[in-house]
């Protein structure tokens, strides 16, 4: 297995640009923009297989959750990756995949938990 290090983020996501200027990854990190650089099948499949699921990397903030009328459905793992496939707004981000370690999400902990996987 590759040692990736990479961070899937939006450019125009404030909360992202946050956390990627609070981590300061470094030059050895890849940064992919999912609204330009679309995740693939097989960076989602990876993303999924590190976090245990599908339904871990997906946001119920999204704007699309509440207009598809998703909340009132019961959603399959293979529903999960097609939507997040279909609709990058539907990835909790920023997603950050350094070595086997997957960070999802902009939650304190998940960010702190980050910058100590970058710089230790």
């Amino acid at each position: 297995m590759s040692t990736m290090k990479k961070i899937y983020h939006l450019k125009t996501c404030s909360t992202c640009v946050k956390i990627i200027n609070e981590v300061n990854p470094g030059k050895e990190v890849a940064l992919q923009n999912i609204k330009v650089d679309k995740i693939t099948a097989e960076q989602l499949d990876e993303m999924a297989r590190l976090a245990g699921s599908y339904e871990a990397l997906f946001s119920r903030k999204s704007t699309k959750y509440k207009a598809l009328g998703l909340a009132d459905k019961k959603i399959t793992e293979k529903e999960y990756r097609q939507l997040i496939l279909d609709e990058y707004t539907f990835l909790r981000r920023p997603v950050s995949i350094i070595e086997n370690e997957i960070f999802i999400g902009n939650a304190k902990a998940v960010t702190e938990a980050l910058k100590n996987k970058l710089h230790n």
